[in-house]
C-alpha cells in the first residue's frame, strides 16, 4: 500500500483494534471476526515472543482473507523494531512514545509511523518531524478535555487515541467529538467470546 492510501484508510475507518496473542490460530480468528464486523484497520502488537512470526503469517493471509485490511504493528520501541517490521511489510507502525531516531528512519523510508504523545511539546515535535498522524496515549489518563484542547493547535494532524478507551458507542462518539479521528481499542474489546467480537465491532462503527 502506498502512503497516501494508508492515510485515506485512517480517515475513512475510525476503529482500530489493538491485539496480540502467542497462538496464531487465535490471532487469525480474532482478525476474521473483526473483519466480519466491518473493521478495516488492525494493529497487531509487538508484545510477545511470537510477534514477528505471527505478524509475518498474518500479512501472508491478508490478500486472500482480509483484502481490504490495513495491517500495522504496535509497541515499536526501537529503530531495530522499526526495521524488522517495516521489512516484513507493515502498512504502519505505532510506538508508545515519541522518538526522534524512529522519526528520522520513518521519513527516510516513507513508512507511516505513529508516535505516542502525551504532551503538547511531543505533539509539536511530531509535527516538526514531518508526521501527520499521532497517537494520544494513554487516552484514559489524559482524557477528552486534553484532546479537545490540543486539536485546534494542530489542524493539519490526524489524532488517534488509545489506552483506556471503552468499547461502547457512547465512548467512541465522545472521543470523536473531542477531536479523535481514530480510536484504538485493546483488551476491553476482546474480553468476550471470539464469536461475539464481530457484533461488538459493528456497534462501534458510527
Amino acid at each position: 500500500m502506498i502512503m497516501n492510501r494508508i492515510k485515506e484508510n485512517f480517515l475513512e475507518h475510525s476503529i482500530v483494534p489493538v491485539f496480540y496473542d502467542d497462538d496464531f490460530e487465535v490471532c487469525k480468528k480474532v482478525i476474521d471476526s473483526c473483519y466480519e464486523g466491518g473493521i478495516r484497520i488492525f494493529e497487531f502488537v509487538n508484545r510477545g515472543e511470537q510477534a514477528v512470526s505471527n505478524f509475518r503469517k498474518i500479512l501472508s493471509l491478508r490478500d486472500s482473507l482480509w483484502p481490504e485490511m490495513t495491517l500495522g504493528i504496535g509497541t515499536i520501541k526501537t529503530v531495530t523494531d522499526f526495521k524488522v517490521f517495516s521489512k516484513l511489510g507493515a502498512d504502519f507502525l505505532v510506538s508508545p512514545f515519541w522518538s526522534y531516531d524512529i522519526a528520522v528512519i520513518a521519513n527516510e523510508t516513507n513508512v507511516l509511523w505513529i508516535p505516542g504523545c502525551m504532551t503538547v511539546s511531543e505533539i509539536g515535535a511530531a509535527e516538526r518531524g514531518g508526521l501527520t498522524l499521532v497517537k494520544i496515549f494513554p487516552g484514559g489518563v489524559l482524557g477528552k478535555d486534553f484532546l479537545k484542547a490540543v486539536v485546534p493547535l494542530f489542524p493539519k494532524l490526524i489524532f488517534m487515541v488509545t489506552g483506556g478507551v471503552e468499547p461502547t458507542k457512547e465512548s467512541v462518539l465522545q472521543w470523536k467529538l473531542a477531536g479523535a479521528t481514530n480510536i484504538g481499542i485493546g483488551a476491553k474489546l476482546f474480553n468476550c467470546a471470539i464469536d461475539q467480537i464481530a457484533d461488538r465491532c459493528k456497534e462501534l462503527l458510527i
